[in-house]
């Protein structure tokens, strides 16, 4: 499984010009996963998410979680994050999972973050032409990968 993960200001999701998602002050999450992909990773990215210090605390240090914050989370499935360029300049996305198992696995994890951190995850439609619009908190924006364990 692989994250990019944005602190953002506000995010939003829209799909046909309609808002499927937003949220405020929080974390967006553009999520991928691959057919290897257990439980195991949803459960240690999940927990990793909710409990990553990117919030300043009253120092402005980055010492505090969206938990700690009350901020807001917004899941995307996005397959692009496992795009790979080694042949050519037209990417291929063979080890992203199949989409009727990554849709699986990105419920999943929805459910997953949501029982570590205690509310409700705003999410796009999987599979639809998504417009995401946010506002990014920093700039903050870091990669995590579940088989790195970074």
């Amino acid at each position: 499984m692989r994250v990019v993960v944005q602190r953002v200001a506000a995010a939003r999701v829209e799909v046909g010009g309609k808002i499927v998602g937003s949220i405020g002050s929080g974390l967006l999450i553009l999520a991928a996963f691959e057919e290897v992909d257990a439980s195991s990773d949803l459960a240690w990215m999940s927990a990793k998410l909710a409990r990553l210090r990117i919030f300043p605390d009253a120092a402005g240090v980055m010492n505090r979680s969206v938990v700690d914050t009350r901020g807001g989370l917004l899941a995307v499935s996005q397959f692009t994050l496992f795009a790979s360029t080694r042949k050519g300049n037209r990417p291929s996305w063979s080890r992203a999972a199949r989409p009727e198992l990554a849709q699986a696995l990105f419920q999943r994890f929805v459910e997953q973050l949501e029982s570590v951190s205690g509310q409700r995850v705003q999410t796009g439609i999987f599979g639809a032409d998504m417009r995401v619009h946010l506002i990014n908190d920093g700039p903050v924006t870091i990669s995590i990968d579940s088989r790195r364990s970074e």
